[in-house]
Order: structure tokens, then C-alpha cells, then sequence
């Protein structure tokens, strides 16, 4: 079951008026989605709710809901943070079955980059998607998608059916050829590159008799 416990309170008042009355108290509002039944304002401590957020481990992960004596499993889409002072000032909690599927962004990170020698030659990681979309069990999300860059030279691109995936995971996306990074260079690195090309050319090039 989830690492992370959330109680909290249904709220009698919505709206911006009752959302600002939730914060006066220490609590943070927020809204309960999916499933058969409708949404449901709800708010949490704040104190618990911040320290939950600050683990890492409550945005985007499958969390316990605990309202009275009844828990459900919920999984944290969205929390707004003031911007000013940064403290959370609104969530949004999505009920989920844990068996089935769940449609769900998850953060990539590149691996290895000193093993790549389009990158140690001078070239750039150019990130298109820092996110990609994944279907994964609801008690299954990954916490990260790793790319391993190791051997990419510049000009080479990392696309969404490269990836690997955790098991039972898949890419939400039909599009499996969209690049989520590209080792580029500059246009100096270009013409020498071209320049190299030439030359070992000319190089394997027979001599004329």
C-alpha cells in the first residue's frame, strides 16, 4: 500500500471564498476527482501535508486518503504553491483502482553523459520532452524514466520507442518516433565534422596509376 497518508476533511464551502477561509485555518485546500462519484472539496493540515509533499514522494505516486474511518487509494496530479512565499495553496487528488492502469507523466533523466562522445566533444543535450506519458499500475508508477546516453554522437536522437521500460509499463503516446532529446553541435563542430569526412574520404580513396 502507499508509503504516504493523507487525512483529510470534506469541505462545506467551495469556491475561492472557501478556499481562502480552508488556509486561514492552517489548511490547505484541495479536490478530490475520477471515479463514479463526483468531485469532493477537501482539505488537509498543512503542516503534514507539506511534509508529505517534501519527501518526494506524493506528486505523481499512489497516496492513501483517509477521511473518518474510511481510506482509498488517490494518486497526487497537481499542487499550486503560492508565488511568493511558495507554500502550498491548492491540490487535486484522482481516485484510482490499483489493479487497472493509470494514464500518468513521469520526469526522464539522462544517464552517463560523460560516455557520450557527441557530448565530450563540445555538443549539447538538447531536451525536447522532460516529461513522457506512460500507462503503468496505479501501486507500479516509476519514479523516473533513466536514459542511458552512452555512445550517442551529435546529431543522434533519443525517441520514444528507444526508451526502456519498467515492466508492466507502456508509453501512452501513439506517436512512438517523438524525439525526447537530440545531441547537438554547432556549426563550427558541423564543418568539422564534414571537413573529417572529406579527408578520410580522400584518404580511402585509391591513388590514380
Amino acid at each position: 500500500m502507499a508509503e504516504i497518508v493523507l487525512d483529510v476533511e470534506v469541505r462545506e464551502q467551495s469556491g475561492t471564498g472557501g478556499a481562502r477561509a480552508t488556509r486561514r485555518e492552517g489548511k490547505v485546500p484541495g479536490v478530490l476527482y475520477g471515479g463514479p462519484r463526483g468531485p469532493v472539496s477537501i482539505a488537509v493540515d498543512e503542516a503534514p501535508f507539506r511534509k508529505a509533499l517534501y519527501t518526494g514522494k506524493l506528486l505523481g505516486h499512489l497516496v492513501t486518503l483517509r477521511h473518518g474511518g474510511e481510506s482509498q487509494p488517490v494518486i497526487a496530479k497537481d499542487v499550486q504553491f503560492h508565488p511568493v512565499s511558495d507554500k502550498p495553496v491548492h491540490f487535486d487528488l484522482y481516485r484510482v483502482d490499483e489493479s487497472r492502469p493509470i494514464r500518468i507523466a513521469v520526469t526522464v533523466h539522462f544517464t552517463h553523459q560523460e560516455a557520450s562522445p557527441g557530448l565530450k566533444r563540445g555538443g549539447t543535450l538538447n531536451v525536447a520532452l522532460h516529461e513522457v506519458e506512460v500507462w503503468a499500475p496505479a501501486h507500479q508508477i516509476p519514479e523516473e524514466l533513466l536514459i542511458d546516453v552512452t555512445g550517442l554522437e551529435i546529431g543522434d536522437a533519443i525517441r520514444i520507442a528507444d526508451l526502456k521500460m519498467p515492466e508492466g509499463v507502456r508509453p501512452a503516446s501513439a506517436n512512438l518516433q517523438a524525439v525526447v532529446a537530440t545531441v547537438t553541435g554547432s556549426s563550427a563542430q558541423a564543418s568539422e565534422d564534414a571537413d573529417a569526412d572529406s579527408a578520410a574520404q580522400v584518404a580511402a580513396t585509391p591513388a590514380a596509376t
